[in-house]
């Protein structure tokens, strides 16, 4: 069933979901190009509030995709923020948002235009997204035989809509093979991610995920990870390359990203990961991140931007 939603933020205004319209010869449409973030709005039931969680991070990186795509974003930071802020207000969501502030081309001549040569615009969605079953489930996963996008070739640094093509490519191998989300390697045969998430494993205690030039997105939510596994765990994290039979010895595993939260891994390969559940390391990195994300741990309020401004009024009383 397809998503919808009450309103639209495109081009500077707040129109209803049907109205939210492109023209059909736009870039956008016929070659995915476009530049765009997934972000999550996070609901306290204690605070009544809905944050947005490390959202100036996630426009930064939306700035980086657009440099490497030769885009302009049209829209300051501070206009953008506003606008996911007024969106969500106006969809009056009271529980946990899945959002993505879009920039894209408009009509254009063929592919080798000039940014001066054609107009830019920006749209963002927001839906209703609560957390999957499969974040207390667990996953099955395998390697699929599709590769991640190279850096020379279609960088998966950019958040983009084409790059996604790679990315269905293997979930839907990986779907009519009987399992529910694939772990792709780079060209060197090396552990990249998952089509729409980041991925880390556990092995003798440490927490283990590829660096960021093994051809992976600079996911906001795995440099999350990292920096509360070590200031609050107390775990060491190696950032290094993953041969693809470490997969099948490792003690733990999971994906991370804004959509796919921190989602373990059961098995790869129908290779058992740890006994085949998610492992207690895992549980534990879930529970703080989900504590960080709802605003329970104050030191990391700074990473947290209230929509309703409940949380900035309780605060000042």
């Amino acid at each position: 069933m397809a998503k919808t939603a009450p309103y639209v933020w495109l081009d500077g205004r707040l129109v209803p979901w049907a109205e939210a319209t492109l023209h059909v010869a736009t870039e956008c449409v016929l070659r995915g190009e476009n530049v765009f973030e997934g972000e999550r709005a996070y609901w306290s039931e204690s605070e009544g509030e809905l944050f947005l969680f490390r959202h100036a991070e996630h426009i930064a990186r939306l700035r980086q995709g657009a440099r490497v795509m030769r885009m302009t974003v049209p829209y300051s930071d501070a206009e953008i923020e506003e606008a996911c802020l007024s969106l969500i207000r106006a969809c009056d969501y009271r529980g946990s948002v899945h959002f993505r502030p879009v920039v894209y081309f408009d009509q254009g001549e063929l592919t080798d235009y000039l940014p001066e040569e054609i107009r830019t615009g920006m749209f963002i969605l927001a839906f209703s997204k609560p957390s999957t079953k499969a974040i207390e489930a667990g996953v099955t996963s395998c390697i699929s035989t599709w590769r991640r996008n190279s850096d020379l070739a279609s960088p998966s640094r950019i958040k983009s809509g084409a790059n996604y093509h790679n990315s269905r490519l293997a979930y839907i191998e990986a779907r009519l093979n009987g399992y529910q989300i694939p772990i792709l390697l780079n060209e060197a045969g090396k552990v990249a991610e998952g089509p729409g998430a980041c991925f880390m494993m556990i092995r003798k205690g440490a927490v283990i995920t590829p660096p960021v030039t093994a051809d992976i997105l600079e996911s906001i939510t795995r440099d999350t990870l990292i920096e509360l596994v070590r200031a609050e765990l107390g775990l060491e994290v190696m950032e290094r390359d993953i041969d693809r039979t470490e997969l099948y010895v490792c003690d733990e595993a999971f994906f991370c990203g804004s959509g796919h939260e921190v989602t373990p891994i059961n098995s790869v390969d129908r290779y058992e990961v740890g006994e085949g559940r998610p492992g207690p390391i895992t549980r534990r990195i879930q529970k703080l991140y989900f504590d960080v994300v709802s605003g329970a741990l104050p030191k990391y309020r700074h990473w947290l931007t209230p929509v309703y401004g409940t949380a900035t009024r309780a605060a000042a009383e």
